[in-house]
Order: C-alpha cells, then sequence, then structure tokens
C-alpha cells in the first residue's frame, strides 16, 4: 500500500474514534451567562438573550406587576413562589416569563432562566442537582405543558414542588405556562372514567395548587388588541389603519398579542422595513 493510501486509513480510523469518542465539553460556567437550555443530560448557553422588552408587552399589567414583584423577591434570596401562567394562548405568557427575568438582569441582579422541555420532566432532578451547586438564583421556565391521561408526570412533579425526595432547591423556583387552568387533559372530565372520576380529576388539579402563584391571561378585547398594535406600532415607526387591523384579527380567528405582532410584521413587510 502506498503512503497516501496508508494515510487515507489512519485517517478514516482516527474519525471513526472520535466519532466514538467525541472531545469533553468544556465545564459549564452557570456563574456567567443570562439564559440556558437544558437537553435533559446538560445545560447549554443561549446567546444572544434577547425576550420582548417589558415596556412593550401591553394589556397585561397586572400579570407584569405581580410577576415582576416575584421574581424580584427570588432573585434578591427572599421567599418566592413557584408560578403557573394559564391562559389563553397568545396572550404573553411565555414572553411576559423571559422578559421580568432579563429586566431584573439589566436591573444587576444575578438571576438566570434555564428552559426545560415539557416532555420529559423525569429528568428534572439532575437539573435541580446541577443548578443547586451554585450560589446563584434561577428560573427553570417550561413552556406549554400538559399530560395525557394516565399520565404519571403530574405526580412526579407535584413532588418536586413540594416535599418529595427529588424536591427542587431553594435557589431555583419553576415558572410554568399552561393553555389550561388546572393542566388537565383537555378530554378529561369526571364522566370519562365511571371508576372513581372524582379522584382521578382531583389527582390532576392537585398539580395546579402546588403553585402559589397563578396568573391569568384572558382573551384579548377589542380595545386591548387594537392598543398592543398601536403599542408596537409606535415602537417601530410604522402606521396603520384600525379596520384593517381588525380584520386582520377576523381572518386569523382571535385577537392576541401574537395576532397583534403578525400584523406588524405584515405592516413592516408593506412597507419595506425590517424588524429587529
Amino acid at each position: 500500500m502506498t503512503d497516501t493510501g496508508n494515510r487515507d486509513v489512519l485517517e478514516r480510523i482516527a474519525d471513526a474514534l472520535e466519532r466514538l469518542a467525541p472531545p469533553v465539553a468544556e465545564p459549564l460556567d452557570l456563574a456567567s451567562g443570562e439564559a440556558f437550555l437544558w437537553d435533559r443530560r446538560t445545560a447549554r448557553a443561549i446567546a444572544p438573550f434577547q425576550p420582548t422588552e417589558i415596556e412593550l408587552l401591553t394589556g397585561i399589567d397586572q400579570q407584569k406587576d405581580r410577576l415582576l414583584d416575584n421574581t424580584t423577591r427570588h432573585a434578591q434570596g427572599h421567599a418566592a413562589h413557584d408560578v403557573l401562567l394559564w391562559g389563553s394562548r397568545g396572550m404573553g405568557k411565555s414572553a411576559l416569563a423571559k422578559a421580568v427575568v432579563r429586566t431584573l438582569q439589566a436591573q444587576g441582579e444575578d438571576i438566570a432562566l434555564v428552559e426545560a422541555p415539557s416532555d420529559h420532566l423525569e429528568t428534572l432532578p439532575a437539573l435541580f442537582e446541577l443548578l443547586a451547586s451554585s450560589q446563584r438564583r434561577f428560573v427553570i421556565f417550561i413552556d406549554d405543558i400538559g399530560f395525557s391521561e394516565g399520565s404519571s408526570e403530574p405526580r412526579t412533579l407535584r413532588s418536586m414542588l413540594e416535599g418529595g425526595a427529588s424536591q427542587r432547591p431553594a435557589n431555583v423556583r419553576l415558572y410554568v405556562t399552561s393553555n389550561r387552568r388546572h393542566i388537565v387533559p383537555r378530554q378529561m372530565s369526571e364522566q370519562d372514567d365511571p371508576v372513581n372520576p372524582r379522584d382521578a380529576v382531583d389527582d390532576q388539579l392537585a398539580l395546579s395548587d402546588r403553585f402559589g402563584l397563578r396568573l391569568g391571561f384572558h382573551a384579548a378585547s377589542q380595545d386591548n388588541y387594537l392598543a398592543i398594535i398601536a403599542r408596537y406600532a409606535e415602537v417601530h415607526g410604522l402606521e396603520f389603519d384600525r379596520e384593517d387591523a381588525l380584520l386582520w384579527a377576523k381572518q386569523r380567528g382571535s385577537r392576541s398579542g401574537r395576532v397583534a405582532w403578525q400584523y406588524i410584521v405584515e405592516l413592516a413587510g408593506r412597507a419595506g422595513t425590517f424588524l429587529s
């Protein structure tokens, strides 16, 4: 075999060995970084972390005030609640959870957000163990949580929130969003199961009771929808027609902050401008 052939073989062997034993990842620095993503095994930094500015979130002033107050307490080492943000789609639940953390970071508070997948809650104890090793304060954010009937995950999460062996550490609070107030499956009712139906429902409702702060987000009224658009339009230097904005919502079958933002994107596109 020629020297070139030998080098090719050796390079292929080296590539195969590297795939079998990839380089060891650098240790995670929890003391820096504004937000992290938990991938069920480890966390990696999210950069840049640029959620919607809290001042732009319109029509949810009471929810903003209460969540910001709770998160400020947590960031400063005081007693604070785990939070359930529930209600209509597109009304700012996820945006607000991220915005309050970013707001406090801008004010100099040492707090970070860790986004965790809603479909692998059994991995949270490993995340708790990781975060407990830090002196920093964290908000674990779980978006759009929901369970299928018969799932054991509601009991698992209840145990983590209160009293279980894998209870979340003191420097961590959970912020969870759900479209439903009690996080029960949409098809679930007391009539679904003739055997102990009340027990099945109570088992699901007991999870929402573990959240000390529950904030409701309701579908936007016409006035609130237009106010959201007006605020976005002002910030981005756009003009809009009231009837055109209402027609946009009617064509989509809902009025929400998300639909309002999509309309702003449409206006910017018509005007030939770019939204950052």
